[in-house]
């Protein structure tokens, strides 16, 4: 319905300058695949919307290393807009992407955004929820790769998201992880003392303009 714009009522009742959500879309050029991603920002969504540096950091390192993904069986943790797992199902590997539920909605329609014009190689990425430290043991413990893009930043999960590696990399399986070093998060710290713990842990890459590596890790 349209208002008849008299005094009381000055703007049409859809009217989107009011929503409290926006998104956009964007089309991002990795390994030879043209992912559209859509970013959906509101109060809601927080950190899991932008598509953040360290992932695109993380796709490019595997083109530029030519990490084969494909016949891999991946799981990506706090994936948000999916762009790095969606690559990976775009590359053949078998993904399953997980955030908190808040994320899923987002994460479904990338997927369902970029589905090969000769359909995925090896089969549609599922989407599901993980929540660290409580979740996990639903999930198996033989994947390939575990991918991990920009999401060490609140300390309070680090030991949550520690053991859920280790469930997830019983099978001797790889993690990398692609971080934006932030100080007062205390990232570092995460690298030197928490991973360390559990996992042997190797710098791949440091990108100095971002202050992002790039690691990757294997169980003790």
């Amino acid at each position: 319905m349209i208002s008849d714009g008299d005094e009381d009522d000055p703007f049409p009742v859809d009217d989107c300058l009011f929503a409290d959500t926006f998104s956009q879309d964007t089309v991002y050029t990795l390994c030879g695949q043209d992912l559209k991603i859509r970013q959906v920002f509101g109060a809601n969504l927080g950190v899991a919307a932008p598509v953040w540096e360290a992932a695109i950091q993380l796709c490019c390192f595997f083109e530029d290393e030519s990490v084969d993904l494909r016949g891999k069986r991946i799981i990506e943790l706090g994936a948000g807009t999916g762009v790095v797992g969606i690559l990976a199902a775009r590359m053949g590997a078998a993904v399953t992407l997980t955030d908190l539920p808040l994320a899923l909605p987002q994460l479904q329609a990338n997927v369902s955004a970029n589905i090969p014009l000769g359909g995925w190689p090896v089969s549609l990425p599922t989407v599901l929820p993980l929540s660290w430290g409580e979740d996990q043991m639903k999930f198996p413990s033989d994947w390939d790769l575990v991918l991990c893009a920009d999401i060490i930043y609140l300390p309070e999960t680090y030991p949550l998201l520690v053991e859920t590696l280790a469930h997830l990399c019983k099978s001797r399986g790889l993690v990398y992880l692609s971080s934006k070093m932030r100080k007062e998060h205390g990232t570092q710290h995460f690298y030197e003392d928490y991973l360390p713990e559990r996992f042997n842990v190797e710098l791949l890459k440091h990108e100095e303009n971002q202050n992002i590596n790039i690691y990757r890790a294997s169980l003790k």
